[in-house]
């Protein structure tokens, strides 16, 4: 019998924690007007959610279709972390549908943390020896968690020693309004930092009495507290 979305979400529903159901739309800001707004919550840990997505992660496209629109916010990150799953032991052929497939789901891939666990490795790893022009085209899209996959998409790359997409797309979107978006920038200028430190005093210098402070005080955080408050001056 082929599993279906609706066991895969009553497996999920086997580890509701009653307090995070409670704490993470909070958290991640499901209000009125927040970036979050009308985002639902089981309340299960990131860990278990990975359990069911491993045990269920060869399950149809059509099953991870019916979890990505589901209102859980659990749901579509079990499914994205289904994706990720499958993506890391694919073959060359079908990693590019699971690349195609997420791409086709972007609007699906909201919030912050769905992002971040899933576009560093689909993202960043299909790019990683191809055309980084869907990265720009991401980052020229209104929607927010499309510029964020973009940014962080570039993680791989980054580990991999290619830094020139995030030094670009820093510079693309340096004014960008939201903070979202602007931890994101300053984070993978930290972690490019952390293996070619002169590419971010470089950047640094040129930029530093511009950036937006949440972007800069991300991107500076390993740096001395002599460096920190260098930068962090504006004259």
């Amino acid at each position: 019998m082929k599993t279906s979305a609706a066991q895969i979400q009553r497996e999920l529903e086997s580890y509701i924690d009653p307090v995070k159901r409670e704490y993470l739309p909070h958290f991640f800001k499901t209000g009125p007007g927040e970036y979050g707004e009308g985002d639902q919550f089981l309340g299960i840990v990131v860990p278990n959610t990975r359990i069911v997505a491993k045990k269920h992660k060869e399950a149809d496209l059509e099953v991870i279709t019916e979890l990505l629109q589901s209102p859980w916010h659990e749901c579509r990150l079990c499914a994205l972390l289904m994706l990720v799953e499958r993506f890391k032991k694919a073959a060359e052929d079908h990693r590019q549908q699971i690349y195609d497939f997420y791409l086709s789901q972007t609007s699906r891939v909201n919030n912050w943390d769905l992002v971040d666990l899933s576009a560093p490795t689909i993202v960043g790893g299909h790019l990683l020896n191809r055309s980084r022009e869907d990265l720009y085209r991401l980052a020229d899209s209104d929607l927010l968690w499309d510029q964020r996959i973009a940014v962080v998409g570039t993680f791989t790359l980054i580990r991999n020693e290619d830094y020139i997409d995030i030094l670009m797309l820093s510079e693309k979107l340096l004014h960008h309004p939201h903070d979202l978006m602007r931890k994101a920038i300053g984070w993978m200028l930290r972690e490019m930092g952390k293996r070619q430190i002169d590419l971010l005093y470089q950047f640094l210098d040129k930029h530093h009495r511009v950036m937006p402070r949440t972007m800069l005080r991300y991107s500076i955080e390993k740096l001395s507290p002599e460096e920190r408050r260098h930068y962090m001056r504006r004259d």
